[in-house]
């Protein structure tokens, strides 16, 4: 059975990017990144896109889309997901590493930029909070529905009573290793349920499903395990750049509870937004909402020097090992 394929028209079809690179990760893993906009004007500023569990950089169509008009927006595939090979390291550590190295590979050595993360993204930035190479790039965060521990004891995705009951049933769901299988009517039914708003139009919907269904069963099972054992608590109170939290009310795989945490711990929190009726996929369901605060942090915090030839900054290809490898 062939994998979905994406969206191929409207906002959340995926655009071509202006350049493509594989950046290689501390352990070797090797990631695929896409860089869109004026990759030539020095004085756009730049806006780093982390993804989601399940997902891929076509989960920012919309946002890249309406930022790369006047922004360098950076979006990468977390290792096994979209076009990055799956990896045996499947770890916070892991995640940290591999936005460490996009910045490295992407941004000018001082440059900063604006970095967005959804869920998973969001945990990874926060995983990263404390190391150099994030500290030095990073000019201010958003941390889209997502959540720092907890989280499958939190979820609400099970109707049932908050408890052991439900903390089990919850994890073997999400971790399941059943294929997801064709994007069929009752597919897209259950994935509107567990995961987005109940008035989200069928559109998003549909671009949703096609891209969680893209995601190999292997490496939904891998990351779902790290997700259950996640405590990054810690990392909250190492973020020290300004940091927005937007939430979904409906959000059932990271509740608002989750956010609320996240705002009242994080050193430097600028505001806290939730969103009445949407669920988790809130930069697909909120499409000019999420880009909206991504441009009030770069407007706010995010005017750091760009690279001369809007080109990565941080790989030296004379190395044995190479960083960045154009096109592929």
């Amino acid at each position: 059975m062939s994998r979905p394929t994406h969206v191929t028209s409207g906002p959340y079809a995926p655009p071509t990017p202006a350049r493509e690179l594989t950046v290689v990760s501390a352990d070797g893993a090797r990631l695929h990144v896409e860089v869109h906009g004026p990759v030539g004007d020095p004085g756009a500023p730049a806006v780093v896109l982390a993804h989601g569990w399940t997902c891929s950089t076509a989960f920012w169509a919309a946002q890249i889309r309406d930022l790369a008009a006047d922004h360098r927006v950076i979006a990468y595939d977390q290792r096994g997901h979209g076009r990055s090979p799956a990896s045996p390291a499947c770890t916070a550590e892991a995640l940290a590493d591999d936005l460490e190295a996009v910045l490295a590979a992407t941004l000018a050595p001082g440059e900063k930029a604006v970095v967005a993360g959804h869920s998973m993204g969001g945990m990874t930035i926060m995983a990263a909070a404390d190391r150099p190479g994030f500290q030095q790039h990073a000019a201010a965060v958003l941390l889209c529905s997502t959540g720092s521990s907890l989280l499958v004891a939190r979820s609400t995705v099970v109707p049932l009573r908050s408890g052991r009951a439900r903390t089990w049933l919850t994890r073997h769901i999400l971790g399941s290793r059943a294929p997801l299988g064709p994007v069929t009517p009752p597919a897209r039914r259950i994935l509107k349920y567990a995961t987005m708003g109940p008035r989200s139009a069928p559109h998003m919907v549909e671009a949703c499903a096609r891209i969680v269904h893209g995601c190999p069963s292997r490496v939904r099972h891998a990351w779902s395990e790290v997700l259950n054992q996640l405590d990054l608590d810690h990392g909250v109170r190492e973020l020290r750049v300004p940091a927005a939290v937007v939430v979904g009310t409906a959000d059932r795989m990271t509740p608002p509870v989750h956010a609320r945490a996240l705002a009242a711990a994080l050193p430097q929190c600028t505001g806290l937004t939730e969103l009445p009726g949407l669920g988790h996929m809130t930069p697909v369901e909120a499409p000019e909402a999420i880009s909206g605060k991504i441009r009030e942090l770069v407007t706010a915090y995010g005017q750091g020097h760009a690279h001369p030839d809007g080109g990565a900054g941080g790989g030296d290809e004379n190395d044995d090992d190479v960083r960045i490898r154009e096109g592929a």
